[in-house]
């Protein structure tokens, strides 16, 4: 998603400005280009060498730089970009941003920008919850600037509460829904009106509002024994992406989750597990619901039981493995009694031959709604990666989706999701689109 974005990051002077450095680093790691600004006090804690080596970029300190400014650079920087980001946001910065304020580089940038803006915020607990910094806060929301965090925890004056920068994979996903579509309530993407610098904001229809829905993510880890598991190759960006689109549109959002590398998206309520059958008690302590989906990519099998002690290699054969089935969330699901059978159940088909025909079996055989089928086979980059092909899989036809990000697969799911609803919530009831290509 985020291949080809241009991310201008100014760091201001916090103890967190090292963890600027991570960010820059995962940013690129997923083909963005990253360009900075420091504030004077952030060469306090980290060195513009440092920056610039890991950004492959120049970095902009200097607001009266005659080389630099004589072509207007704090202008063409701005400009330049796709995204602002403040990272870490100190109360000072914050103030100056409330302010309008253009004293330095970075709040000139900052003034200078007709750009989303998303901050940061990083300071000590007493300094986040004083009234002016509260105060400063909402003027800047009403502005349309974009919050992350921060987050709760030991600051490295001693205390403890909010005030702990976001970390850095945090702020990557808040970054990447910041592209994506929809934006979830706790983020604003700015739209500056044609022809004026006020910023306008486009809500999301709220028309998944009062409906309670679980969403499953993620691969289960079987244990062989306390070292060795047996699991599907998933990183779980598909299902944590479906969850974050759903609550986008005021769903309850239950999000259950195998280990992933993710951090939890915000306005969901996660849950994480380890194996299978942790995953289907989860489901089903939560039922009813009004939908699930089923996005997880499930092991079908564990070991029937399991080594209490590693297992050593003893020169000899290997150790013969005994599997057992696991238990089919899914197929549970679509096929428990009425009172407590979710209205739609949604699941999902990953196949590296024969997609749309075997997804096609599946929906019979499992007895769910819709099944979502995506090809992982080789080269298909589907795996751990930001983009997706899939079919929409229902009784009444199937829609061919082009290729798109995975924030824009579930934002698209999420659409249906909601016309389902809209169009009486009945299994089998057709939605826009149904039956036709898209």
């Amino acid at each position: 998603m985020l291949k080809g974005k241009r991310i201008l990051l100014v760091i201001s002077g916090g103890i967190a400005a090292y963890k600027a450095l991570e960010l820059i680093r995962r940013l690129r790691e997923r083909g963005a280009s990253v360009r900075c600004a420091m504030t004077k006090s952030a060469e306090q804690f980290v060195t513009p060498l440092s920056v610039a080596s890991l950004s492959g970029e120049k970095v902009a300190t200097d607001l009266f730089s005659l080389t630099d400014e004589a072509e207007m650079g704090h202008i063409e920087l701005s400009r330049d970009a796709d995204l602002l980001v403040v990272a870490p946001a100190t109360a000072n910065i914050l103030a100056r941003m409330a302010s309008g304020l253009a004293d330095d580089m970075a709040t000139t940038l900052l003034l200078a920008t007709d750009k989303p803006i998303l901050v940061a915020p990083a300071m000590n607990v007493r300094m986040w919850v004083h009234p002016a910094t509260q105060r400063n806060i909402g003027i800047l929301k009403q502005d349309g600037v974009a919050f992350v965090g921060p987050n709760d925890g030991e600051m490295a004056c001693g205390e403890f509460g909010p005030g702990r920068m976001a970390e850095p994979l945090e702020i990557v996903a808040a970054i990447e829904e910041q592209f994506g579509r929809p934006q979830p309530k706790h983020l604003t993407l700015v739209q500056p009106a044609a022809g004026s610098r006020t910023a306008s904001v486009a809500p999301l229809q709220q028309d998944l509002k009062g409906r309670r829905i679980i969403v499953t993510s993620g691969p289960t880890h079987e244990p062989i024994d306390p070292v060795r598991y047996i699991a599907n190759r998933s990183s779980g960006k598909q299902g944590h992406a479906i969850a974050a689109a759903l609550a986008a549109r005021g769903a309850e959002v239950t999000l259950v989750t195998g280990p992933v590398n993710l951090p939890d998206p915000s306005g969901v309520t996660t849950v994480h597990v380890e194996a299978a059958r942790d995953m289907f008690s989860a489901c089903f302590l939560r039922l009813p619901v009004d939908a699930v989906v089923c996005a997880a990519a499930v092991a079908d099998w564990r070991v029937a039981v399991e080594a209490p002690q590693k297992l050593k290699k003893s020169g000899d054969e290997p150790p013969s493995l005994r599997l057992a089935e696991n238990p089919d969330i899914l197929r549970a699901i679509a096929t428990t009694d009425a009172k407590r059978r979710p209205a739609l159940v949604v699941g999902f088909a990953a196949e590296t031959e024969h997609v749309v025909a075997y997804a096609q079996k599946k929906l019979v055989a499992k007895g769910c709604d819709w099944i979502v089928a995506n090809h992982v086979g080789e080269g298909s980059g589907t795996f751990g990666g930001d983009e997706n092909t899939v079919h929409l899989v229902r009784r009444d036809g199937v829609e061919d989706w082009p290729r798109m990000s995975k924030a824009d697969v579930a934002a698209r799911l999420a659409e249906r999701i909601a016309g389902f609803f809209s169009a009486g919530g009945k299994t089998g009831a057709r939605v826009k689109s149904a039956g036709k290509k898209a």
